[in-house]
């Protein structure tokens, strides 16, 4: 399999604290890679290193088969466009004023790819509108045509979704599967929104503690995904003791829900749990989601 980038014990410290620890990645050539990871996990720190942002304080990475201690590594970032944290506009510009100033900064002989690109992010018909005066949608979609605007192989977004409306999210959705689609854009995103994350992504890299957990493809999540059984009682507690008689294996969600992970017959449980004092509300068929399968990773804590 060819890799867009790739990282090796990649280690970032900020005086004591270890962003990242020794972290190894592999992002496939044409995937969509989301990295997730709770808050601190090191996600953004690792899209500022690979962009150059920051420094790495041991390991290495490589872009393109391009090791970062390399002199060549400056000209291979050029086929890499990024948002990093917020789109970097000027507010006071419109769309296409916006792109020429990003035109200007990458020297580029002209405008010509300006149109196109605006196109592709749905700010074609803007005008002079100023970009302050965009919705988050549009600063965010402004942002990806300007990371876009050098015509890039890599395309890195930290929270690309963040803080839209779910008109906006559906937008931003369309635009990633359309770019690595239909121009063949490897995309590498980090995103909290672990729903939405799961309608785009076909590769995963779970991170916590600035360590790599697990990579694996979307297709391969899917098949290791636990069915299960949730269920609605009056007392999770005497659900515990049940099915801890059973030997079956459970997650309590909360005093009146949990899901059960194994096979239990239907009748066996209502009968036990009648005898048991605990009235059965509820009970349904669900797949196992993408935030319980990293949960679980987690070993349980969030």
């Amino acid at each position: 399999m060819e890799y867009v980038l790739q990282t090796s014990g990649l280690t970032k410290k900020y005086g004591r604290t270890r962003a990242l620890d020794a972290l190894t990645a592999n992002v496939p050539k044409g995937a969509i890679y989301g990295l997730v990871g709770r808050n601190g996990a090191g996600k953004t720190t690792l899209l500022r290193v690979v962009c150059g942002l920051s420094l790495p304080t041991a390991g290495e990475y490589t872009l393109f088969g391009v090791g970062c201690g390399s002199r060549k590594i400056t000209d291979v970032r050029r086929r890499v466009g990024a948002v990093i944290e917020a789109p970097a506009i000027y507010s006071d510009m419109s769309a296409e004023e916006n792109l020429r100033q990003m035109c200007i900064s990458l020297g580029m002989p002209s405008y010509e790819r300006i149109p196109e690109v605006l196109s592709a992010v749905g700010l074609a018909d803007t005008g002079k509108k100023r970009a302050g005066k965009f919705s988050l949608g549009m600063r965010q979609r402004l942002g990806i045509a300007a990371a876009l605007i050098g015509d890039p192989d890599l395309l890195i977004l930290d929270e690309p979704m963040n803080g839209l409306d779910p008109q906006g999210i559906i937008e931003m959705r369309e635009l990633i599967l359309r770019l690595n689609r239909e121009r063949r854009v490897t995309v590498l995103l980090s995103s909290h929104i672990l729903d939405e994350l799961s309608r785009v992504a076909t590769h995963y890299g779970f991170i916590d503690g600035g360590r790599m957990l697990k990579e694996i493809s979307a297709d391969e999540l899917e098949r290791s995904l636990c069915k299960c059984v949730r269920v609605e009682v009056s007392d999770t507690k005497l659900l515990a003791a049940v099915l801890d008689a059973f030997g079956v294996e459970y997650r309590i969600n909360s005093e009146r829900e949990a899901d059960i992970l194994g096979e239990l017959s239907v009748s066996r449980l209502a009968e036990a749990l009648g005898g048991a004092g605990c009235e059965l509300y509820a009970l349904h068929e669900r797949d196992e989601s993408l935030e319980g399968y990293f949960i679980n990773l987690l070993g349980g804590a969030v």
